[in-house]
Parts: structure tokens; C-alpha cells; sequence
């Protein structure tokens, strides 16, 4: 039997076209996804965009004064777990979209879902922007 390689490119491109829909209404639903993480007295804090694009970055006096290695060390493991938790809410919007296979692509992309405790760190120390898993 011949394949008509047109119809399967057309249910294709209707499959496509139907995941970007759900993709646009999951994100209009949660928002702007971002991840956001601060020390626990709130002199440092960093917001980014899925991937680790910083959007903002907020640094007290008192963050100023720990001297520029310390500085630097805090904003990159900030920097890290926010791109972690944007990730993880990333992953939150698109995962029911996707179907079969939509889990691996998302975690090749780094996105990934992880537990609120994962960090290690007290409650509070890191915040999640936009979507929060129910519990």
C-alpha cells in the first residue's frame, strides 16, 4: 500500500498547529513563567526567564559591602536555582500540551520538575513566579 506523503504531512502540520494552540492557551492560563530566587534577608534577589536569561537583578547596600567574589558566587547560585525553578514551571505549563514524548524533550531542554524542598534550603529562600504546582 502507498503512503500519500501529502495527507501525512497535513495531519502533521494539523497536530502542530493544534499543540501551539493548547501551548498559547496554557500560557495565557499561568502567565509570564519566570523562576525567582533571594538570601534569606532579602539584600540579594535575581529573576529569570526559562533558559537562565537574567531579567532582573536587586542588590541592597548591605550586598554591596560582602566584597565582589562573594557577590559574584551569590548571584551565580541564585541565578542557578531560579533557572531551575523557571524551568520547573516551564515544564508545569507545557508538559499536558505535549503528549507522548513531551516529557523527554522538555528535560533535553532543561526543563524539569523538581521538588520545592530539592534545594536544600529553608522555606522562603527561593520563590517561584507565575505557576505553583498544587500539592
Amino acid at each position: 500500500m502507498e503512503r500519500d506523503l501529502n495527507l501525512e504531512l497535513q495531519r502533521l502540520d494539523e497536530r502542530v498547529e493544534e499543540t501551539g494552540r493548547q501551548a498559547e492557551a496554557q500560557q495565557a492560563t499561568f502567565g509570564p513563567i519566570s523562576g525567582r530566587a533571594d538570601v534569606g534577608d532579602g539584600s540579594i534577589s535575581v529573576e529569570v526567564a526559562p533558559g537562565g536569561l537574567l531579567t532582573d537583578v536587586r542588590l541592597s547596600s548591605a550586598a554591596l559591602s560582602r566584597g565582589p567574589q562573594v557577590l559574584a558566587q551569590q548571584l551565580f547560585d541564585l541565578a542557578e536555582r531560579a533557572t531551575r525553578q523557571a524551568g520547573a514551571s516551564m515544564h508545569a505549563a507545557l508538559s499536558p500540551v505535549l503528549g507522548e514524548g513531551g516529557e523527554q524533550h522538555l528535560a533535553s531542554l532543561g526543563y524539569q520538575p523538581i521538588e520545592d524542598d530539592e534545594e536544600g534550603e529553608p522555606p522562603g529562600r527561593v520563590t517561584r513566579a507565575g505557576w505553583r504546582s498544587p500539592r
